[in-house]
C-alpha cells in the first residue's frame, strides 16, 4: 500500500477511441507538469470493468480526479489543457517553489560570532 498522498488522476481511455489517443500527449504533460502535487494512471475501460463500475465511468475518455480515496471531480468527453486545469487547481495543494529553508540560512548566518557594536 502506498503512503502517497497526492491526489490521483484516473484517465479511463480505449485504445481505438481517437478522442482518448489524442488526449495522451496532453495527460502525460499535466503528469510531467504537475508530478509533484498529482499522480496520473491511464486505465483502458476494457481491461479494468470493476474501475470502470465503481467511478460509474460511462464514456471513454473520462477523467475521475480521486482524492483520499473518494471521486471529488471528473471531466467526460475530450478536454482541453484549460479545463483540466481548471478542475486541479480546485483540488491540488498550492504549488511550493523550490527555495531553500530559511532555518537553514538562518542557523548558517548565525555561526559566525557576533561582533561588538
Amino acid at each position: 500500500m502506498s503512503d502517497d498522498i497526492r491526489p490521483l488522476l484516473v484517465f479511463f481511455s480505449e485504445k481505438h477511441s481517437g478522442p482518448s489517443r489524442r488526449m495522451e500527449s496532453l495527460l502525460a504533460h499535466i503528469a510531467r507538469k504537475e508530478r509533484q502535487r498529482l499522480r496520473v494512471v491511464q486505465v483502458d475501460v476494457h481491461e479494468r470493468p470493476d474501475l470502470v463500475e465503481r467511478l460509474s465511468v460511462e464514456h471513454a475518455p473520462t477523467l475521475v480526479l480521486v482524492r483520499d480515496k473518494r471521486p471529488v471531480a471528473r471531466l467526460e468527453g475530450r478536454a482541453s489543457a484549460p479545463r483540466i486545469e481548471a478542475m486541479l487547481e480546485e483540488h491540488l495543494p498550492a504549488a511550493v517553489d523550490h527555495v531553500e529553508d530559511a532555518d537553514d540560512d538562518a542557523r548558517v548566518l548565525n555561526t559566525a560570532p557576533a561582533r561588538g557594536a
